[in-house]
């Protein structure tokens, strides 16, 4: 195929897919002629291996040996770190910028690795400020500090488990006049971290409300893991307990309802004390630093 061809990366794609139609998702990832296999032990990756090559050569396509490598125990795909771990960020994609378009170029790599970091819009919040239509581009001390603070959890950010979906999840929510945040959890072990800012209507919303805005928020960004699978929601909010079997609700209220009804789950009472993951998404405009480390629950929650 000739290089420089519009169409030529979608359609490469399209051939790769079709030469791994069986094996994708199972144990091999493809994007472009990138070629990720994955396996739970060694045997098992042998003959992955095997399958792999085998199609390949079926096909007349041919892997070049010094661009291969076989065997790894950690590598770097698509922005990721991987390994048995879990999935962590690769910080050589982390560089400082220098330009109003470099700015706004971490603030988009940023945001695709914001599952990885607590507090994340609280954060970012004075450098989104400067991407505003007609807004002065004045890069203070708020901004450097915003920068730094997201650059250091970014290169350090926690490694996240990989999700189960044969099991139940576990949602934590919370909000508050500033935001919303949530934690998606497994067995103990953190999947995604998920905050944003309230937008100027929600800042007049009741904290009945807000506290239910972040349940739908919740249910909305990880839709892809939780419909069809069981869910418990976890809110420091005890009304919300019963929201389910209560008389009178508005129009948003009630609309809120039948998302929520999609979903196999059930909420339950968290005190705020022990909710301090979701609480401090939704709060704080500050974290410290985490080392790249599994997370467990016992890490993030206190009794309750």
């Amino acid at each position: 195929m000739s290089f420089g061809l519009t169409n030529a990366p979608a359609f490469f794609m399209y051939m790769m897919n079709s030469v791994f139609m069986n094996e994708l998702d199972k144990f091999v990832v493809v994007f472009i002629d990138d070629i990720l296999i994955y396996s739970k032990n060694e045997k098992e990756h042998e003959e992955h291996l095997r399958v792999v090559l085998t199609r390949l050569r079926e096909h007349k396509l041919y892997a070049k040996f010094s661009k291969c490598a076989f065997w790894l125990k950690e590598v770097g795909f698509l922005g990721h770190i991987m390994s048995e771990k879990g999935v962590a960020v690769d910080p050589s994609k982390v560089k400082d910028p220098e330009t109003v378009t470099e700015i706004r170029s971490f603030l988009g790599l940023a945001g695709y690795y914001r599952r990885f970091i607590k507090d994340f819009s609280k954060i970012a919040k004075p450098m989104t400020s400067l991407t505003k239509k007609n807004a002065k581009f004045v890069w203070g001390p708020k901004c450097e500090d915003g920068f730094r603070e997201l650059k250091k959890l970014l290169t350090t950010a926690p490694v996240l488990a990989q999700p189960d979906v044969t099991k139940p999840f576990d949602v934590y929510c919370d909000a508050s006049g500033q935001g919303l945040g949530c934690v998606l959890m497994q067995e103990g072990r953190v999947i995604a971290y998920a905050s944003r800012q309230l937008r100027k209507h929600e800042a007049n919303y009741p904290t009945h409300d807000l506290e239910l805005a972040a349940v739908v928020h919740a249910l909305k960004i990880w839709r892809h893991y939780l419909l069809g699978n069981t869910c418990h929601i976890y809110t420091d909010h005890k009304s919300l307990k019963y929201i389910f079997t209560q008389p009178e609700l508005n129009m948003r209220q009630r609309r809120w309802l039948e998302l929520i009804k999609d979903y196999d789950t059930e909420i339950h009472y968290h005190p705020g004390k022990a909710n301090v993951v979701a609480d401090a998404l939704s709060r704080r405009a500050h974290c410290n630093v985490v080392e790249a480390r599994p997370t467990k629950k016992s890490d993030l929650l206190g009794d309750g």
